[in-house]
């Protein structure tokens, strides 16, 4: 897309570097503004209002006895698809970030407004604000989002598509964004090649790989004045971060990693 003036606007992840060096790959991008993650207390008083104490313990539970073990163990792995996919980990030039406390904040709106983006690509944030995307009404904003929309819509995508036996739906998607989560147009989705060796911490790493490959596509067809759309009639559904219990049942039960 020559000539377009793009914004990378991300969460502090580990992935967020690799998304940026793809852009800079073969386009020029003016800057990756870069949020603060949400504080742990205010995320799980905001979880537990919405699904409950007991779930939220289970989620917590999850995430220490289950999740940060798996990510240290699959290393080699995660590894392995970094440089399957040569995805580049270079961290991005201190120059070109711009630290905020929230995508949502005035203060990132006047910074986006002042760059005048053409087009903004979304990793890892909170929900985008309706006052963020009016306040940029010639921009486009795309996500990649790690699960088939609709079906799978929210956290962990591709962990639930296989949860459920749902393979066929075991994918990535490549939409615009909009005020709902992950309601966005979709512009183009996949299915990841799984293998033996991967589980709930690798599943992301792979997302993201065949994510990256969708957008260059889409961004190729945008080029040529091409926009392209891929119509989806499956059911919608918002998806959490699993619980302890749930993870070790399916687990088990369903030899789900």
């Amino acid at each position: 897309m020559k000539g377009k003036r793009i914004v990378l606007l991300a969460g502090k992840w580990d992935t967020t570097p690799i998304v940026y060096n793809f852009l800079t790959e073969n386009l020029s991008v003016l800057k990756a503004i870069i949020e603060e993650p949400v504080s742990r207390k205010d995320f799980l008083k905001k979880r537990a209002k919405k699904l409950g104490w007991r779930t939220v313990v289970g989620q917590v539970l999850f995430s220490a006895v289950i999740a940060k073990p798996l990510q240290q163990l699959s290393k080699k792995r995660i590894a392995a698809i970094v440089a399957g996919y040569q995805l580049n980990t270079k961290p991005i030039p201190l120059q070109k970030i711009s630290a905020v406390g929230s995508v949502n904040d005035e203060g990132t709106i006047a910074q986006l407004q002042q760059l005048a983006p053409d087009l903004v690509i979304v990793h890892g944030t909170r929900i985008i604000a309706k006052k963020v995307l009016h306040a940029l009404p010639a921009a486009t904003f795309i996500n990649i989002h790690a699960g088939i929309t609709p079906r799978y819509r929210g956290s962990h995508g591709a962990y639930w598509a296989l949860a459920n036996h749902d393979e066929a739906n075991c994918g990535v998607t490549v939409h615009l964004v909009d005020t709902g989560i992950d309601t966005g147009n979709i512009l183009a989705q996949s299915k990841i090649p799984l293998t033996a060796k991967d589980n709930f911490a690798t599943y992301p790493y792979l997302q993201l790989a065949v994510g990256l490959k969708l957008l260059k596509t889409v961004l190729e067809q945008w080029q040529r004045g091409v926009r392209p759309a891929a119509p989806n009639t499956l059911n919608s559904s918002l998806w959490h971060h699993p619980t302890i219990w749930s993870y070790v049942w399916k687990r088990f039960t369903k030899g789900v990693k």
